[in-house]
This record gives C-alpha cells, structure tokens and sequence, in this order.
C-alpha cells in the first residue's frame, strides 16, 4: 500500500501548500471504545439528487448517497486528515492491481482485477456480485437514457469504448429492452469477465490514474436486474439493489429517502465501510439553512444533507467541537457562460464579449456571503489549488478583487454588444441565491442586466444546465454551479477533462456551457498519454491557461465546507469527494 500512496501523490502542483488546514472537531474518533449500534441517522436537506442511478450520479450527495448501497472496485477512506482520503483502497478488489503483483502488464496497458469472495446482492435469496456485474456497469455508462457525466474518461482510457458508446447512442433510450439487447449483443473490447472473480482491462494508452477512474462510483457493479427498466426513470429509482451495508427501503421523490440494513452484507466483505446505525432517514425540502442548522442544534436532525453551515452561524460555532471547516480544493461556485445561447445575437458565443464579462465580478463580496477568509479564497484559474496542475496565475485582475465595472463596461464597447440581458438560474439552497443576486449587482454595475430564475438544485443539475437542447435554445446563459473533483491526487484530468472537452459533449454533460476548443482538446490527449504525473500536470496547466484566455468561465472561489453535526453523532469522518461525513461509519449516543 505504501507503493500505491506514492504513485498517487507524485508529480502534483502545490498539494500541501494549497490547503487551508482543517478547522473545528468533528471526528469524535471512537475514542470512548466500541462504537454503538442502532438507533436512526436523521438527515435534513433541500433537493432530491439528480440521479439516484449509480450509472448517472454526478453531485457530492448523489456520491455520498450511492456509498451506502453501490460498491465499487477501488475507493477511498474517509478521514479528517486530508492526505488519508488521497490513497486509492481496495474495496470489491481483493488487492491493489501492480506490475510487482503481475496484475498490470509489462505494457502497463492491462490491468486484471479480482474480486473479494462473499459479497452479495440483496436478491431474493442473496446471490453473489460477480465480474460480469462489473461488466454490465460499464456497460451502462453510455446509455442513451441517462448516460454517465463521467463516459468521456473511458471513452478516452479504455479499448472499444469509443465504438461501444457510439453504437449504443442510436439506441431508443425509452426502451429498456432494446437498450439490455444492445449490452447483451455488444462487447467493450477493452473490459471483459475473465471468470466469475477476475475481470481484466485493456487500456489505449498507459493511464497514471486509472485505478482513481476504477473507484468513480459510477464504475459500480450492476446486477441483472436493472437491465428491466430505462436507466434512472422514476421505476428504476423504486428498484434499487444493494451490496453495500444499507439499502434504499423506501423512496418517496423531492420528499424523503429511508435506509434500512441490507441483511445480504458482511463487516469481513468490506474494508471501507462500517455499519452502526439501524436506520437512515433523509428528509428534503427544506431550502432554508438556517433552519436546517436550527434543527440540527436542537437534536431534531443530525446531518445537513445538502447544505454548509449558513455564514452568520459561523462566528459562534468557531469553538463548537461539533463544527468544522473541512478541506475539499474545488471550483466552487463559478460562472460559467453558455456559449451556444443564441440569445443577445449570440453574444455569449464571441470571446470578446466574455473577456470582458470577466472583469465585472467583486469576489471580495462573495468571500463574505460564504463565511469569510477562513472558508474561501478568491479563484482566478479553472484549476483550484491543491490539485494536479494548478500553478498561479490571473488573466483578468481587478482591484481588491472588488470587480473593474468601467473596464468591463469599456471592453463591450468594443465588442458591439452594449445591451446585454442574461437568463441566470440559479440554485435556491444555501447561499446560492445571495451569490446570483451579488453576481447580478456586478454585472448591472457593468451595464448587463440578468433574469434571475430560482431553480431547485434538482432541477437545476439534472435538467436546466446539463441538458443540451436547453442550452442550444437559450433557455440560460449564465449560471453558477460548483464543482468537487471526482478524487484528489493525481487528479489533473477530473477537472479539466468533464468540464471543457467539447468532444463529449451531450446530455448530462458537466461541459454545461458546449465549450469546444481543438487545442484545448488536443492539450486534454497530451496530459491522458504523458508518460508521468508530472509531465501531465503540465498538460493540464496549458489548458488551464488556455480556457481562462477563451473565458469560459468565471472562476470564483476555492472554498472549503463548512460542516457541522448534532450532539448524538460520533465517529464522524469526511469524504471530501461527497462534501460530507461516512454516513456508514457514524454511530449515535
């Protein structure tokens, strides 16, 4: 194991010094000896996920939530300290995958994997996950009814899957039976079941960060069974099996999720998770934070699902051992520009026009909606610190970070397009709605007006801003989603591949604005067949410089998560990849 932590930290860009340090308690590690079982997690939030389908899930609490019954082949650990959470761990996988081990070829082009014995689906009777569960996971990530935000990073990696997706795109994605025909009848070339225990990956190029893609949780076993309905329709999300230690027993959509055991799983079968409370309640609809950190100090809840502590309570809980700020080096919110809009006679589409938008933004204000120095930091590049590839860097400086409104307003003269009005949904937990309106201020100071839409966070990610015809019919032009990386470490490619490849643009894309650039693309290929982490992170650093000057976004802040939990939990640990504690580990006194 100590081999694999080194080959994922080497080669990355101000890891250590791009973080903040956490602050607060929070952990409450079993220091009082063996955890206690049973009792009811309660967990209150505002928006359902906006795919409960492993294949689909793309936001921090879909990932928390599929945890809990999806397992993956590699994952890793929660932890309070930062660096424990970076390894990649075995978890289906009996064993890290090594040339030492004779499990990655001498070519470094395959990979074989075999599984752990004893772990079950929860069928009627209980049956075993096998490798050609796995297959069918991958399988289903190119689906044509909710195809996996994270399918360019195999497209990209894996043998045939480029083939394999095209094939299945001309696929009724409202037939679930044409759609299992189309797995039953097409291979991957590049991942096949060698027996029941062993599955073997045949990659295009050696890839530094493939067993970080192998612990996506969209790389989850898929039983037989989901082959019977339209990948994350509403009768899919009533039919979820599980092999991890809870399953999904009762689901009532936009309302409530209730977790129960999965009596099928095994503490010895898993090395990641734990099991202690008897129940998992997670309640939605609740928009307002303040009134979700009012409940959680009063004992009526124990997590926020979707939500930071709210800025003004802040101050107060600095010394609340229940509070703390923990690191998750994100982009998170930005700004990012629908380039196919057709609006404002295709504005939004010129780089002259975005430059200029880019000067308008007071970040300083920002800082203070969110909670202060202590929680975000100004972000001028597509690459937070703390990740591969990021290196200093600031195209568009503004004074204070308070925002350059004459020069804004200066450079649209110039441009022609002095009479500009956005569409901005925006999302209305959290903050999300005082940062559109400050943003909205900015942009009114420049001369641009905005429209500001509420949008159910939901919503906003499942349909508003990833859903192409959406975008090509200017149904928005600006909008402010965040994003968490998908792993930390070697990580150059979970930013700068899901974000800005124009080449796997689509439905449920994360490229939310259609952003295509040849050179960036090619930039995106050059770091994916670098020799070495270090080499890539160069790559990443080029397109990081090159999107900024294409302005296709506006980066806004690098922000940590304030997260706060009730006096009844204990052994609370995060998961910087899902904004959250282990739901799995925590025990309640």
């Amino acid at each position: 194991m100590a081999r694999e932590m080194i080959k994922v930290t080497v080669g990355l860009t101000g890891l250590v010094l791009g973080l903040t340090g956490c602050t607060g308690g929070g952990d409450d590690a079993s220091a009082e000896g063996r955890p206690r079982d049973g009792g009811t997690l309660k967990i209150v939030g505002s928006s359902d996920v906006e795919h409960l389908d492993p294949t689909s899930v793309a936001s921090v609490g879909a990932y928390g939530l599929a945890r809990t019954f999806a397992r993956t082949l590699f994952g890793t650990r929660a932890s309070n300290d930062f660096q424990e959470t970076i390894p990649v761990r075995p978890d289906m996988a009996a064993r890290i995958p090594t040339r030492e081990n004779g499990d990655v070829g001498k070519d470094r082009r395959t990979y074989t994997v075999r599984l752990r014995e004893g772990v079950q689906w929860n069928t009627d009777p209980p049956r075993p996950v096998t490798a050609h569960d796995f297959v069918r996971g991958f399988e289903r990530l190119c689906n044509p009814a909710s195809p996996s935000a994270g399918k360019g990073y195999f497209i990209s990696t894996l043998k045939g899957m480029k083939e394999f997706c095209a094939g299945f795109g001309s696929v009724d994605a409202k037939d679930a039976a044409a759609m299992a025909d189309y797995q039953r009848d097409h291979e991957i070339e590049g991942v096949r079941a060698k027996d029941d225990q062993t599955l073997v990956f045949e990659l295009e190029q050696p890839a530094s960060d493939f067993l970080h893609l192998l612990s996506l949780p969209y790389t989850a076993a898929a039983p037989q069974e989901y082959d019977r309905y339209v990948p994350d329709s509403a009768e899919f999300r009533q039919n979820t099996i599980s092999n991890g230690p809870y399953r999904i027993s009762e689901y009532r959509p936009g309302l409530s999720y209730l977790l129960t055991h999965n009596p099928a799983w095994r503490q010895n079968g898993d090395p990641l998770r734990e099991r202690h409370v008897d129940k998992i309640q997670i309640t939605l609809g609740q928009d307002s934070p303040e009134t979700v950190q009012q409940q959680i100090e009063q004992g009526v809840a124990d997590l926020a699902w979707d939500q930071p502590v709210p800025t003004s309570a802040i101050p107060r809980l600095r010394d609340d051992p229940r509070f703390a700020i923990r690191d998750t080096p994100s982009n998170s919110p930005y700004l990012v520009f629908n380039t196919l809009s057709p609006n404002n006679g295709g504005a939004l589409g010129k780089r002259e026009v975005r430059q200029a938008l880019e000067y308008a933004v007071d970040r300083s204000a920002l800082i203070k909606i969110v909670g202060g120095p202590s929680v975000a930091e100004p972000l001028h590049t597509v690459i937070p610190p703390g990740n591969s590839g990021y290196a200093p860097a600031n195209h568009y400086p503004t004074p204070g970070e308070s925002g350059n409104p004459a020069k804004c307003r200066e450079l649209l003269g110039k441009t022609g397009h002095t009479d500009l009005t956005l569409k901005f949904p925006y999302r209305t937990n959290s903050v999300h709605k005082l940062i559109a309106q400050s943003i909205a201020e900015n942009l009114d100071a420049c001369g641009v007006k905005t429209e500001l839409g509420a949008d159910s966070g939901g919503s906003f990610y499942a349909g508003t801003i990833s859903t192409p015809a959406n975008a090509r019919e200017g149904q928005w032009d600006i909008a402010a989603p965040g994003w968490t990386p998908d792993w930390y470490g070697n990580n150059g490619r979970s930013i700068i591949q899901p974000l800005f490849d124009g080449r796997t643009y689509g439905q449920n894309s994360t490229n939310y604005g259609g952003y295509n650039n040849p050179e960036v693309n090619g930039l995106i290929d050059a770091a994916l067949t670098a020799s070495d982490p270090s080499r890539a992170a160069g790559y990443w650093q080029q397109a990081d410089q090159k999107i900024m000057e294409d302005a296709a976004i506006i980066p806004l802040l690098d922000r940590a998560h304030t997260i706060f939990h009730s006096s009844r939990v204990h052994s609370a640990f995060f998961l910087p990849t899902t904004a959250g504690y282990d739901y799995t580990r925590v025990y309640l006194q």
